[in-house]
C-alpha cells in the first residue's frame, strides 16, 4: 500500500461554490501549505486557476502532472466544470473525503480547501474515489436530476389537487388521492353555469392543475425512456437482473461511473450507505443502520431489495430462512442491500472490463 504523501509531490485542495472556488496547494511530503487563492467560476477564472496550479507546483518546467493530485469537493455539482477542465489538462482529480470538524472550530473557504487536501494525505493512493468521468455518467446524472424535479413537482401538484377536491364540492369522491384516470377526467372538465363564484374558481384551478399533472406524467415517461436508452447502450445486462428497472439501473451506473473509480465491492457498499456499522460495548456486539453515503443509491438498493423480496423466488427463500433464524424484516432487508451492492459492483466491473 502506498499513501498519497508518498506517491505525490503536491496535493491541491479545492472547496467549490457557485461564484468562486478556493484552492490550496499543499506539499504532500510535509503537509505544509504552499499557497492559497480564490478564483471565479467563469471560464476565464477556471483557466486562470489551472495556470496558477501549474506555476505553484512547478509543472510549467518539468510537465510531470503525475506528481500532482487534485482533491475536490462537489465534483458533480459546483465543481463539475473545474474537475473536467483539470482532468483534461492531465491531473488526477478525486472526490475529497468528507471533512471532519472539531466542535466549536471555525469554518471558511480556505479552511475547507485545506481540509480537502489534508484529508487525502494518509489515504491509500490506489483507493481514492476518482471524480466521475465519461459521457454516460454525466448524461445519466442530468436525466436523473431532471426526473427528481419532475416527480417532485408532480407529487406537489397531486397533493394540491387532492386538497382542492376535498375542500370544495366538485362532484368527485376525494377520500383517496385521485388516480391517473380520475385526473384525466378532471382535466377534461368544462365550466358550469350553475357553479357559485367560489366553485367556478375552484373548478378552473382544478382543471389547470390536472392538466399540469398529466403533462408531468408525460415528461416522466419520456425521461424514463431516455434513461432506458442510455442504460441499454451502456450495460444492457443490468436490466436482466431481478428487481432492477431502468431508473434504478441508471442510478447504479451513475454512482459507479467507470472501472477503477471504486476499488472494491465493500467500498461500493460504503458509498451506498449499505455497509453495516459495528457497535461493540463490553459483552455486547451488534451492527446499526448506516445513514451515510449516497442516499439516492441507497434508495435504489432499497427498492431493488423490496422488489426481490416480493417477486424473486430465491430471495423469498432467503427471507424465509432468516425469519426462522429470528431476524426481523428490516434487518433482513439491510443484509440484502449489502449483498445486492456487492453483486451489482462485480457485475459492472466484470461487464465493462470484458
Amino acid at each position: 500500500m502506498s499513501i498519497v504523501a508518498e506517491t505525490y509531490r503536491y496535493v491541491i485542495g479545492v472547496d467549490t461554490h457557485a461564484r468562486h472556488h478556493a484552492y490550496v496547494v499543499l506539499d504532500a511530503r510535509t503537509g505544509a501549505e504552499v499557497e492559497h487563492r480564490q478564483f471565479p467560476t467563469s471560464p476565464a477564472g477556471l483557466l486562470r486557476a489551472s495556470d496558477w496550479i501549474v506555476r505553484r507546483t512547478g509543472q510549467a518546467t518539468d510537465g510531470d502532472l503525475d506528481l500532482v493530485l487534485v482533491s475536490m469537493e462537489g465534483t458533480r455539482s459546483y465543481g463539475a466544470q473545474a474537475a473536467t477542465l483539470l482532468a483534461q489538462a492531465g491531473y488526477r482529480v478525486v472526490d475529497a473525503p468528507a471533512p471532519k470538524r472539531e466542535h466549536g472550530a471555525g469554518k471558511d473557504d480556505h479552511l475547507d480547501a485545506l481540509a480537502a487536501a489534508r484529508g487525502t494525505l494518509f489515504k491509500d493512493a490506489d483507493r481514492l474515489a476518482d471524480a466521475r468521468a465519461g459521457d454516460t455518467s454525466a448524461i445519466l446524472q442530468i436525466l436523473l436530476t431532471a426526473r427528481s424535479s419532475i416527480t417532485g413537482e408532480r407529487t406537489r401538484a397531486i397533493n394540491a389537487l387532492t386538497a382542492l377536491l376535498r375542500t370544495h364540492d366538485l362532484g368527485i369522491d376525494a377520500r383517496r388521492k385521485p388516480s391517473r384516470e380520475t385526473i384525466k377526467a378532471v382535466a377534461a372538465w368544462r365550466t358550469r353555469a350553475t357553479d357559485t363564484p367560489v366553485q367556478a374558481t375552484a373548478r378552473a384551478e382544478t382543471i389547470r392543475r390536472a392538466q399540469r399533472i398529466l403533462a408531468l406524467y408525460d415528461q416522466a415517461e419520456a425521461n424514463e425512456q431516455d434513461l432506458l436508452t442510455i442504460v441499454r447502450q451502456s450495460t444492457p445486462t443490468l436490466l436482466q437482473m431481478p428487481g432492477i428497472g431502468p431508473v434504478n439501473a441508471a442510478i447504479v451506473i451513475a454512482a459507479w461511473s467507470h472501472p477503477g473509480r471504486i476499488h472494491s465491492a465493500a467500498a461500493f457498499a460504503k458509498l451506498a450507505g449499505a455497509c453495516p456499522l459495528k457497535i461493540e460495548s463490553g459483552n455486547s456486539t451488534n451492527h446499526r443502520l448506516n445513514r451515510t453515503g449516497d442516499r439516492q443509491l441507497n434508495r435504489a438498493l432499497h427498492t431493488i431489495a423490496n422488489n426481490r423480496m416480493t417477486y424473486d423466488s430465491q430471495t423469498r427463500d432467503y427471507v424465509a430462512r432468516r425469519t426462522v433464524d429470528g431476524m426481523s424484516k428490516p434487518r433482513i432487508r439491510r443484509c440484502l442491500k449489502r449483498a445486492i451492492a456487492g453483486q451489482l459492483y462485480r457485475h459492472l466491473e466484470h461487464t465493462h472490463a470484458a
